[in-house]
């Protein structure tokens, strides 16, 4: 077995789409190579990080983390989303994700990443926490309604422990992703929001977002200002409000999600779970 960094090549995207259709044949916009550039070579916060294992010209496993700058404590730093990982039938039980995990973390480290941040289902987070030493930081908050959140948002990215750092030209990446398109829009009180839509049947993600007041990407005219709507995440316990947005109960939820944390250096710690500032524009939900 061979091991590899992820590449962004047109025929490395093409097998990694091809595996994650083996693996994940629901997946579908894992199965365009389209989708993969997006995501693993145009993020203007740097290419994918990850490895492949190889069992001669056979790709074996792949793992892959997505950088982006966050703020721990205050303090800006170089972070990894841990996304995608598959591996195929053939070589399933061997321990690959473990030893491509491994590698991708003890390169980012060395290249200057200071933590790992992912969400995880029910099944997967004991392999986090137990194989690779995450930290289970907190499950989700999952709400549904036609509401919105309250809060003052200017205190909460201040006293966060962990949020992400959108700048404009991450904003307008991550509204791009050609398979789920995200809308910004403002509401009265001229806060950015973000909405994606879930189905069909006009159910949209929901999650406001705490910028700096010069971050203002395109605002979409099409965003809906009352519509049904689901927000999945965490916001710092800061006096917020929930405006008809109802905590789903735990029996109704496919899988609990869960934020994990790693950190890669001695300077880092997992943040407290009620300093979390983290909503589904943060990871790969939708």
């Amino acid at each position: 077995m061979e091991f590899s960094q992820v590449c962004t090549d047109r025929d490395s995207l093409t097998r990694y789409a091809g595996l994650f259709k083996e693996c994940f044949p629901q997946a579908v916009h894992l199965h365009e190579p389209t989708y993969l550039e997006w995501l693993y070579a145009r993020n203007p916060d740097g290419p994918a990080v990850g490895f492949d294992a190889f069992e001669g010209t056979q790709l074996a496993a792949h793992y892959v983390c997505v950088p982006s700058n966050v703020s721990l404590r205050g303090r800006i730093c170089r972070g990894l989303l841990s996304l995608n990982t598959a591996t195929h039938p053939q070589f399933q039980g061997k321990g690959l994700f473990t030893k491509l995990a491994s590698l991708t973390y003890s390169s980012a480290g060395a290249d200057g990443f200071e933590a790992v941040y992912g969400v995880a289902n029910a099944n997967s987070t004991p392999g986090f926490t137990r194989k690779l030493g995450f930290n289970l930081v907190t499950s989700l908050d999952a709400r549904l309604g036609l509401g919105d959140i309250s809060f003052d948002r200017t205190r909460a990215r201040s006293e966060s422990e962990f949020t992400r750092i959108w700048r404009n030209d991450a904003l307008t990446w991550r509204a791009s992703n050609p398979m789920r398109p995200i809308d910004y829009c403002l509401d009265g009180a001229g806060n950015l929001n973000a909405f994606a839509r879930v189905n069909a049947l006009g159910l949209r993600a929901y999650a406001p977002l705490c910028v700096d007041s010069d971050v203002r990407p395109k605002i979409s005219q099409h965003a809906p200002s009352f519509s049904p709507r689901v927000f999945l995440g965490a916001i710092p316990e800061c006096g917020a409000q929930f405006n008809a947005l109802l905590s789903v109960p735990q029996r109704f939820r496919p899988s609990p999600l869960n934020f994990i944390f790693l950190p890669l250096n001695t300077a880092v710690s997992a943040p407290a779970r009620e300093r979390l500032l983290f909503t589904f524009l943060d990871f790969d939900a939708y």
